[in-house]
Formats: C-alpha cells, sequence, structure tokens
C-alpha cells in the first residue's frame, strides 16, 4: 500500500525528502477534488496525507466522504492546530490518545 501526499510544493516537499514519491500538487479547486477522488478509488493507495488547510476548503460532501473513507485513510496535516486527527485516531482504536 502506498502513500499518497496532497498539498502544495512546499508542504510534499518534507515527504519528497522523507522518499515518498506519490505527490500531488494541484492547482485550483478543480483540480484538487479530481486529484482527491481519483486517490479514493485507487486501490495501491492505503493513506492520504493532505494538508489541513486545503482540507478546510473542500465542500461539505467531500470532506465528510473523505473522513469516513477508511481505505484509503485521509490524514489532514498542517501548521494550525486541528482535531481532526485526533478524532481520527479515537475512532480507528477507540481511545483518546492526547488525555
Amino acid at each position: 500500500m502506498e502513500i499518497s501526499v496532497v498539498g502544495s510544493p512546499a508542504f510534499t516537499l518534507g515527504f519528497q525528502l522523507a522518499g515518498l514519491s506519490d505527490l500531488h500538487n494541484p492547482e485550483g479547486d478543480e483540480a484538487l477534488h479530481s486529484t482527491l477522488r481519483s486517490l479514493l478509488n485507487n486501490k495501491s493507495v492505503g493513506i492520504v496525507v493532505v494538508d489541513s488547510a486545503m482540507l478546510a476548503d473542500l465542500p461539505e460532501r467531500l470532506r465528510n466522504q473523505l473522513s469516513a473513507s477508511v481505505s484509503p485513510t485521509v490524514l489532514g496535516i498542517g501548521t494550525e492546530e486541528d482535531t481532526a486527527l485526533r478524532d481520527t485516531i479515537r475512532k480507528a482504536i477507540g481511545v483518546d490518545l492526547w488525555k
């Protein structure tokens, strides 16, 4: 299973330096929506890491579809504090690791 990263070139650079090669830098809303839908339907992708700023700007329906996805698991990571990752872990294992 692959790890895919979606975000700006600055966001994906660290993942590229860590050795990941499935990087996506969509420009514009339509390209972002298309990329995310494509990754959701790709059976070889196990985890999709998305810049949380981009994730927050998605339409609610697509955001809900991404958060409900089990395979691939979609993780929003960013600089501002976000409880989405915390909630995803709590749903997956049933325990709040931050307490």
